[in-house]
């Protein structure tokens, strides 16, 4: 079996990370591609680090498994299945699922620190950053975490200024000038979805 193709996608919280990856999963069966994301390798709430006011702050590297998160990457590229469960964001309304994560030739790993993460950026044979403005970022983030999160605009607002935008001036842009590619995602990425898409049908 030859070794999968690794594809590391990042970008500050609200960039449009997952808007793309859909694109591309919905584009190749789960024999071709598969997706393992950071998201789902956070610690339990009384594991995190608390800032001066006592809230909890989740836009840290030390918030996630990083040894886990490492061991599955390498797991699904000795070709094996992964199995975990789905991360909630402690949001009461949502319903977690296992989910099982089987090998393809092209893994995509995604996540905010997967560039920060050495010993994952190492693993990768792409490197794509998604870029957006912080108006544009903050936006998003408004309708992810209202919307989906079930967390009041109070919250998001605070949490964007004290941990989202220093997490990403210091664990993920000082990064981006690693990236083999860099997608604008403040109004189009198609052209850059097909660059991304024409990689990954080269290698199934």
């Amino acid at each position: 079996m030859n070794k999968p193709f690794i594809i590391g996608i990042t970008g500050g919280s609200g960039s449009g990370k997952t808007s793309i990856i859909k694109i591309l999963r919905n584009r190749f069966s789960e024999q071709e591609l598969c997706l393992i994301s950071q998201d789902n390798y956070y610690l339990p709430r009384e594991s995190q680090r608390v800032d001066d006011n006592g809230v909890t702050n989740f836009d840290l590297p030390t918030c996630l498994d990083e040894h886990r998160f490492v061991q599955d990457i390498k797991t699904l590229i000795k070709g094996e299945t992964v199995i975990m469960n789905e991360y909630t964001f402690n949001n009461s309304k949502a319903e977690s699922h296992q989910l099982r994560i089987k090998s393809a030739p092209v893994i995509i790993v995604e996540g905010l620190f997967v560039f920060y993460y050495e010993e994952v950026r190492r693993l990768m044979d792409l490197k794509v950053y998604v870029d957006a403005s912080e108006i544009v970022k903050l936006k998003r983030r408004i309708h992810r975490d209202q919307v989906e999160r079930n967390y009041p605009i109070d919250d998001v607002l605070y949490r964007y200024e004290h941990h989202v935008t220093p997490a990403y001036n210091t664990f993920i842009l000082p990064f981006k000038k690693q990236a083999d590619i860099i997608i604008n995602n403040e109004f189009s990425y198609e052209k850059a979805v097909e660059v991304i898409h024409a990689f990954i049908k080269s290698r199934v």
